[in-house]
Protein backbone atom coordinates (compact mmCIF):
# COMPACT_ATOMS: atom_id res chain seq x y z
CA UNK A 1 0.00 0.00 0.00
CA UNK A 2 1.55 2.89 -1.11
CA UNK A 3 1.52 6.46 0.45
CA UNK A 4 -1.31 8.05 -1.42
CA UNK A 5 -3.65 5.44 -0.73
CA UNK A 6 -2.42 5.17 3.32
CA UNK A 7 -3.65 9.24 2.83
CA UNK A 8 -6.81 8.96 1.09
CA UNK A 9 -7.65 5.91 3.65
CA UNK A 10 -7.08 8.43 6.07
CA UNK A 11 -9.18 11.57 5.37
CA UNK A 12 -12.06 9.06 4.17
CA UNK A 13 -12.00 7.63 7.87
CA UNK A 14 -11.71 11.38 9.18
CA UNK A 15 -14.86 12.47 7.13
CA UNK A 16 -16.42 9.17 8.75
CA UNK A 17 -15.70 10.29 12.35
CA UNK A 18 -16.07 14.01 11.66
CA UNK A 19 -20.13 12.85 10.89
CA UNK A 20 -20.78 10.76 13.26
CA UNK A 21 -19.14 13.73 15.77
CA UNK A 22 -22.14 15.83 14.02
CA UNK A 23 -24.72 13.38 14.49
CA UNK A 24 -24.11 12.84 18.15
CA UNK A 25 -24.53 16.87 18.39
CA UNK A 26 -26.91 17.08 16.27
CA UNK A 27 -29.85 16.80 19.25
CA UNK A 28 -28.84 18.74 21.33
CA UNK A 29 -27.49 21.71 18.72
CA UNK A 30 -31.11 21.22 16.99
CA UNK A 31 -33.03 21.32 20.69
CA UNK A 32 -31.18 25.10 21.35
CA UNK A 33 -32.07 26.34 17.93
CA UNK A 34 -35.66 24.89 17.89
CA UNK A 35 -36.25 25.74 21.89
CA UNK A 36 -34.46 28.32 22.44
CA UNK A 37 -32.96 30.42 19.67
CA UNK A 38 -36.16 30.32 17.24
CA UNK A 39 -38.09 31.79 20.07
CA UNK A 40 -35.73 33.86 21.01
CA UNK A 41 -35.70 36.18 17.85
CA UNK A 42 -39.66 35.25 17.43
CA UNK A 43 -40.52 36.69 20.49
CA UNK A 44 -38.04 39.91 19.77
CA UNK A 45 -39.98 39.92 16.43
CA UNK A 46 -43.23 40.25 17.94
CA UNK A 47 -42.22 43.05 20.62
CA UNK A 48 -42.10 45.07 17.45
CA UNK A 49 -45.63 44.22 16.15
CA UNK A 50 -49.29 44.34 17.26
CA UNK A 51 -49.80 40.26 17.11
CA UNK A 52 -52.79 39.48 18.82
CA UNK A 53 -54.14 35.93 18.23
CA UNK A 54 -56.50 35.21 15.16
CA UNK A 55 -55.17 38.28 13.75
CA UNK A 56 -51.83 39.04 11.64
CA UNK A 57 -49.06 40.78 12.96
CA UNK A 58 -48.51 44.83 12.20
CA UNK A 59 -45.03 45.89 12.67
CA UNK A 60 -44.97 49.21 14.69
CA UNK A 61 -41.66 49.63 15.31
CA UNK A 62 -40.98 50.58 19.48
CA UNK A 63 -44.40 51.70 20.20
CA UNK A 64 -44.31 48.28 22.72
CA UNK A 65 -41.28 49.64 24.14
CA UNK A 66 -42.75 53.12 24.12
CA UNK A 67 -45.66 52.36 25.81
CA UNK A 68 -44.39 50.36 28.23
CA UNK A 69 -41.97 52.95 29.86
CA UNK A 70 -44.16 56.12 29.25
CA UNK A 71 -47.80 55.23 28.82
CA UNK A 72 -48.34 51.88 31.12
CA UNK A 73 -48.27 53.02 34.58
CA UNK A 74 -48.78 49.28 35.56
CA UNK A 75 -45.63 47.93 34.84
CA UNK A 76 -43.88 50.61 37.15
CA UNK A 77 -45.98 49.81 39.76
CA UNK A 78 -45.67 45.67 38.79
CA UNK A 79 -41.89 46.35 38.94
CA UNK A 80 -41.87 47.55 42.18
CA UNK A 81 -43.80 45.15 43.14
CA UNK A 82 -41.53 42.33 41.88
CA UNK A 83 -38.76 44.37 43.85
CA UNK A 84 -40.47 44.75 47.00
CA UNK A 85 -41.37 40.48 47.00
CA UNK A 86 -37.16 39.87 46.20
CA UNK A 87 -36.53 41.55 49.88
CA UNK A 88 -37.28 38.05 50.82
CA UNK A 89 -34.19 36.94 49.18
CA UNK A 90 -31.35 38.37 51.60
CA UNK A 91 -34.09 37.89 54.30
CA UNK A 92 -34.00 33.92 53.72
CA UNK A 93 -30.57 33.67 53.64
CA UNK A 94 -30.01 35.06 57.13
CA UNK A 95 -32.38 33.24 58.35
CA UNK A 96 -31.07 30.10 56.15
CA UNK A 97 -27.67 30.50 57.14
CA UNK A 98 -28.76 30.54 61.15
CA UNK A 99 -30.22 27.66 60.76
CA UNK A 100 -27.94 25.97 58.79
CA UNK A 101 -25.12 26.71 61.79
CA UNK A 102 -27.69 25.57 64.16
CA UNK A 103 -27.83 22.11 62.18
CA UNK A 104 -24.21 22.05 61.68
CA UNK A 105 -23.73 21.72 65.29
CA UNK A 106 -23.37 17.47 66.77
CA UNK A 107 -26.90 17.83 68.03
CA UNK A 108 -29.15 14.93 68.47
CA UNK A 109 -31.68 14.32 65.97
CA UNK A 110 -30.36 16.90 63.89
CA UNK A 111 -31.04 14.61 60.57
CA UNK A 112 -34.75 14.99 61.28
CA UNK A 113 -34.47 18.85 61.16
CA UNK A 114 -32.03 19.13 57.98
CA UNK A 115 -35.27 16.69 56.27
CA UNK A 116 -37.73 18.45 57.57
CA UNK A 117 -36.74 21.99 56.35
CA UNK A 118 -35.86 20.65 53.03
CA UNK A 119 -39.47 18.87 53.11
CA UNK A 120 -40.88 21.95 51.26
CA UNK A 121 -38.84 22.26 48.33
CA UNK A 122 -40.11 18.79 47.03
CA UNK A 123 -43.44 19.60 47.87
CA UNK A 124 -45.96 20.70 45.36
CA UNK A 125 -46.34 24.31 44.81
CA UNK A 126 -50.40 24.10 44.43
CA UNK A 127 -50.85 22.06 48.05
CA UNK A 128 -48.39 24.40 49.75
CA UNK A 129 -50.55 27.57 48.81
CA UNK A 130 -53.73 25.91 49.70
CA UNK A 131 -51.95 25.43 53.36
CA UNK A 132 -51.01 28.85 53.38
CA UNK A 133 -53.95 30.02 52.23
CA UNK A 134 -55.57 28.85 55.43
CA UNK A 135 -52.74 29.79 57.80
CA UNK A 136 -53.15 33.45 55.96
CA UNK A 137 -57.19 33.10 56.38
CA UNK A 138 -58.93 36.30 58.07
CA UNK A 139 -61.24 34.37 59.49
CA UNK A 140 -60.31 31.21 61.06
CA UNK A 141 -56.63 31.00 59.84
CA UNK A 142 -54.14 29.29 62.36
CA UNK A 143 -51.72 32.63 62.31
CA UNK A 144 -54.78 35.09 63.14
CA UNK A 145 -55.94 32.47 65.91
CA UNK A 146 -52.57 32.83 67.71
CA UNK A 147 -51.82 36.29 67.33
CA UNK A 148 -55.48 36.76 68.72
CA UNK A 149 -54.30 34.36 71.70
CA UNK A 150 -51.53 36.74 72.25
CA UNK A 151 -53.75 39.45 72.49
CA UNK A 152 -52.80 41.36 68.97
CA UNK A 153 -55.56 42.82 66.31
CA UNK A 154 -54.55 40.10 63.08
CA UNK A 155 -54.51 41.81 59.89
CA UNK A 156 -56.68 40.58 56.85
CA UNK A 157 -53.05 38.96 55.06
CA UNK A 158 -54.59 38.02 51.72
CA UNK A 159 -56.94 40.89 51.49
CA UNK A 160 -55.29 43.79 53.11
CA UNK A 161 -52.96 45.76 50.30
CA UNK A 162 -50.57 46.69 53.12
CA UNK A 163 -50.29 43.05 54.28
CA UNK A 164 -50.96 40.60 51.48
CA UNK A 165 -47.09 41.19 49.97
CA UNK A 166 -45.47 40.74 53.39
CA UNK A 167 -47.63 37.12 53.83
CA UNK A 168 -46.43 36.23 50.41
CA UNK A 169 -43.07 37.22 51.35
CA UNK A 170 -42.70 35.13 54.56
CA UNK A 171 -44.66 32.13 52.67
CA UNK A 172 -41.38 32.31 50.23
CA UNK A 173 -38.80 32.67 52.82
CA UNK A 174 -40.03 29.83 54.38
CA UNK A 175 -40.47 28.04 51.31
CA UNK A 176 -37.14 28.21 49.64
CA UNK A 177 -34.93 27.81 52.88
CA UNK A 178 -33.95 24.30 51.91
CA UNK A 179 -31.94 24.56 48.97
CA UNK A 180 -30.11 26.88 50.68
CA UNK A 181 -29.96 25.97 53.92
CA UNK A 182 -28.20 22.08 52.06
CA UNK A 183 -25.92 24.30 50.36
CA UNK A 184 -24.84 26.20 53.69
CA UNK A 185 -24.11 23.16 55.36
CA UNK A 186 -21.90 22.32 52.86
CA UNK A 187 -20.10 25.52 52.79
CA UNK A 188 -20.21 25.49 56.20
CA UNK A 189 -18.03 21.87 56.53
CA UNK A 190 -15.56 23.10 53.98
CA UNK A 191 -14.02 25.52 56.56
CA UNK A 192 -10.94 24.46 57.74
CA UNK A 193 -11.40 23.96 61.69
CA UNK A 194 -7.55 25.13 61.85
CA UNK A 195 -8.72 28.21 60.86
CA UNK A 196 -10.52 28.03 64.08
CA UNK A 197 -8.23 26.43 66.25
CA UNK A 198 -6.13 29.30 65.64
CA UNK A 199 -8.26 32.21 66.36
CA UNK A 200 -9.15 30.36 69.63
CA UNK A 201 -5.79 30.35 70.76
CA UNK A 202 -5.20 33.99 69.55
CA UNK A 203 -7.92 34.53 71.66
CA UNK A 204 -10.64 35.49 69.22
CA UNK A 205 -14.61 35.21 70.35
CA UNK A 206 -17.23 33.83 68.47
CA UNK A 207 -18.52 37.29 66.48
CA UNK A 208 -14.96 37.18 64.99
CA UNK A 209 -14.91 33.69 64.16
CA UNK A 210 -18.08 34.36 62.36
CA UNK A 211 -17.08 37.74 61.13
CA UNK A 212 -13.57 36.69 59.58
CA UNK A 213 -13.65 33.04 59.55
CA UNK A 214 -17.23 31.84 58.40
CA UNK A 215 -18.48 34.68 55.88
CA UNK A 216 -15.51 34.42 53.76
CA UNK A 217 -15.57 31.48 54.07
CA UNK A 218 -18.51 30.54 52.48
CA UNK A 219 -18.95 33.76 50.19
CA UNK A 220 -18.92 31.41 46.99
CA UNK A 221 -21.69 29.44 48.48
CA UNK A 222 -23.75 32.89 49.42
CA UNK A 223 -22.67 34.80 46.10
CA UNK A 224 -24.76 31.50 44.45
CA UNK A 225 -27.28 31.43 46.60
CA UNK A 226 -28.37 34.96 46.17
CA UNK A 227 -27.85 35.15 42.10
CA UNK A 228 -29.71 31.96 41.96
CA UNK A 229 -32.47 33.52 44.04
CA UNK A 230 -32.45 36.79 42.80
CA UNK A 231 -33.30 35.12 39.57
CA UNK A 232 -36.03 33.59 40.92
CA UNK A 233 -37.06 35.89 42.69
CA UNK A 234 -37.75 38.15 39.50
CA UNK A 235 -39.65 35.32 37.58
CA UNK A 236 -41.95 34.54 40.05
CA UNK A 237 -45.48 33.91 39.26
CA UNK A 238 -46.81 30.56 40.48
CA UNK A 239 -47.34 31.63 43.91
CA UNK A 240 -48.73 35.17 43.43
CA UNK A 241 -50.95 33.66 41.75
CA UNK A 242 -51.89 31.09 43.50
CA UNK A 243 -52.23 32.91 47.08
CA UNK A 244 -53.46 36.05 46.08
CA UNK A 245 -54.55 36.16 41.89
CA UNK A 246 -52.38 38.90 41.67
CA UNK A 247 -54.62 41.55 44.22
CA UNK A 248 -56.16 43.06 46.05
CA UNK A 249 -55.62 46.29 43.63
CA UNK A 250 -52.78 45.07 42.23
CA UNK A 251 -50.65 45.08 44.99
CA UNK A 252 -49.14 41.37 44.56
CA UNK A 253 -49.21 41.66 40.90
CA UNK A 254 -45.37 41.05 40.08
CA UNK A 255 -44.05 42.39 36.26
CA UNK A 256 -44.44 38.18 35.57
CA UNK A 257 -47.70 37.90 36.17
CA UNK A 258 -48.65 41.12 34.03
CA UNK A 259 -46.60 39.95 31.21
CA UNK A 260 -49.19 37.07 31.65
CA UNK A 261 -52.15 38.94 32.00
CA UNK A 262 -51.36 41.21 28.69
CA UNK A 263 -50.62 37.78 26.78
CA UNK A 264 -53.21 35.03 27.89
CA UNK A 265 -56.14 37.33 29.34
CA UNK A 266 -56.03 40.79 26.89
CA UNK A 267 -54.26 39.15 24.37
CA UNK A 268 -51.55 41.22 23.21
CA UNK A 269 -49.05 39.17 22.20
CA UNK A 270 -46.23 41.66 20.88
CA UNK A 271 -46.78 43.85 24.11
CA UNK A 272 -46.50 41.19 26.22
CA UNK A 273 -42.72 40.56 24.19
CA UNK A 274 -42.11 43.78 24.74
CA UNK A 275 -42.23 43.07 28.30
CA UNK A 276 -40.58 40.16 28.21
CA UNK A 277 -37.76 41.53 26.70
CA UNK A 278 -37.59 44.91 29.21
CA UNK A 279 -37.98 42.05 32.06
CA UNK A 280 -34.71 39.77 30.82
CA UNK A 281 -32.70 43.61 30.15
CA UNK A 282 -33.70 43.97 34.28
CA UNK A 283 -32.50 40.62 35.07
CA UNK A 284 -29.26 41.20 33.42
CA UNK A 285 -28.66 44.48 34.91
CA UNK A 286 -29.13 42.97 38.62
CA UNK A 287 -26.84 40.07 37.86
CA UNK A 288 -24.00 42.25 36.06
CA UNK A 289 -24.23 44.82 39.04
CA UNK A 290 -23.70 41.71 41.41
CA UNK A 291 -21.33 40.21 39.23
CA UNK A 292 -19.27 43.69 39.68
CA UNK A 293 -20.05 44.09 43.35
CA UNK A 294 -18.90 40.54 44.17
CA UNK A 295 -15.54 40.99 43.41
CA UNK A 296 -15.02 43.26 46.72
CA UNK A 297 -16.51 40.14 49.18
CA UNK A 298 -16.55 36.82 47.32
CA UNK A 299 -13.45 34.96 48.48
CA UNK A 300 -12.64 32.09 46.12
CA UNK A 301 -10.48 29.09 47.47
Amino acid sequence: MNARTKTVKRKSLYRSEMWWGFLFIAPPFIGVLVFLLYPLVNSLYMSLTTFSFGQPAEFTGIENYNRALTNDPLVWKTLWNTFYAALGVPIGMIVALIVAMLLDRKLRGRNFFRMLFFLPTICSMVALAMIWQWIFNADFGLLNYYLSVIGLNPPAWLVDEKWAMIAIIIQGIWGGMGVSIILYLAALGNVPSSLYEAATVDGANGWNKFIHITIPGISPVTFFILITSLIGALQDFPRFQLLTGGGPNYSTTTIVYYLYTVAFEYSEMGYASAIAWFIGVIIMLVILINFLLSKRWVHYN
